[in-house]
């Protein structure tokens, strides 16, 4: 036997020894990483590529993001886009709180079980509406705005009791960025939230001219009744959307927000401070007066606002909607409607009613 196929027997033999033992040291990791976690989906690195939704999974058992949401019957297709938005873009570990009336629980059930949402945490919780009875004046009944779930927001401890902070979100709003970097938003000492400014860079591009004074005090504000004007506020004074809100639970508890918020509803009803000649909103005033010049202020491009007002979506360019991290279309005009700005952005989100129930308004229109 020649020298030289002793040496390649030699190789042979040390490569086949070599790929054993590399075979036992993965088996035996495998076996230790289940022996000292025998509860845990176990991913070896060269596994990662192969399951991305097991990885995904093993992400979100970081600190749960309290993220409370409201659903109306007849915006469900909004929440469920909503919802999946954020899951989808993020790898937080994400608890949803939905605020509903009764007649909607087993419909909202099907939607998220049945769907690729069936995998996401949340808790569904009964809005009660005897909790606004005497504090709305009878003329502003049948106001949407005025709907019962539109309050939900005023009572953000009653549902996340357990919570430090967390997030309160419009239904007709899309997250295109991680929520963890939202729920991250500074909130100064003493302060119970944060809004966006409806004066910053970002939201004063859809500002229409002639569309009123929606982005000041004095748009929502009668500042001839007395009780406006002994607060010693100023008109011109920017104001904010609470369509998104984060919320330092603690400071609301020990501020009493809820109740000053009640106080100002029910004052209302026989002062007329705000009225729906000023505002669309009548949520939207009593946060106005109560967090005046005491609240902190979220990143303008987490709360990318006007898609739903007449032009105003048409101002942003495409470029800058992709760029942005929180899309809201308050307005008029929803995305599951007749028409909207950058109604194909809502689109990629929403997922079909598996009930047949909920169709956007310009596909089922289509397809008829």
């Amino acid at each position: 036997m020649t020298l030289r196929r002793v040496n390649l027997i030699i190789l042979v033999l040390l490569a086949v020894a070599f790929l054993i033992i590399v075979e036992r040291n993965l088996l035996n990791l495998s076996d230790f990483l289940h022996t000292e976690h025998p509860d845990a989906e176990v991913i070896l690195p060269f596994e990662s590529e192969l399951a991305p939704d097991l990885r995904l999974h093993l992400a979100r058992k970081g600190e749960e993001i309290p993220v409370l949401i409201s659903a109306a019957e007849d915006r469900l297709g909004a929440v469920v886009a909503a919802m999946n938005s954020v899951y989808q873009n993020s790898k937080a570990n994400v608890v949803f709180t939905i605020v509903t009336l009764n007649d909607t629980v087993n419909h909202l059930k099907e939607w998220l079980t049945k769907t690729n949402l069936k995998n996401v945490k949340y808790k569904i919780v009964i809005f009660k509406p005897e909790l606004i009875n005497g504090k709305i004046s009878k003329d502003l009944q049948t106001v949407d705005a005025t709907k019962p779930l539109a309050f939900a927001r005023f009572y953000l401890p009653a549902y996340i009791p357990e919570a430090e902070k967390a997030i309160y979100l419009d239904d007709d709003i899309i997250v295109q960025g991680d929520i963890q970097e939202l729920f991250e938003t500074s909130i100064k000492p003493g302060h119970a939230a944060a809004f966006s400014d409806d004066c910053d860079s970002a939201s004063a591009r859809g500002i229409i001219r002639g569309a009123g004074n929606q982005n000041n005090y004095i748009g929502f504000l009668d500042f001839k009744k007395e009780a406006i004007k002994k607060l010693g506020m100023r008109a011109n004074t920017c104001s904010f959307n609470p369509g998104v809100i984060i919320a330092n639970l603690t400071e609301w508890k020990s501020q009493n927000i809820t109740q000053q918020l009640e106080h100002w509803m029910e004052l209302n009803t026989h002062e007329e401070l705000y009225s729906k000649t000023l505002a669309d909103s009548i949520t939207t005033p009593p946060l106005l007066i109560v967090f005046y010049k005491r609240h902190s202020t979220i990143d303008p491009m987490w709360h990318v606002r006007h898609l739903g007002t007449t032009g105003a979506g048409n101002r942003y360019s495409p470029q800058f909607v992709k760029a942005a991290k929180l899309l809201h279309w308050n307005g008029h005009y929803k995305p599951w409607g007749r028409s909207s700005s950058f109604s194909d952005v809502w689109d990629k989100w929403f997922i079909p009613d598996p009930t047949g129930k909920f169709h956007p308004m310009r596909r089922h229109a289509g397809d008829s």
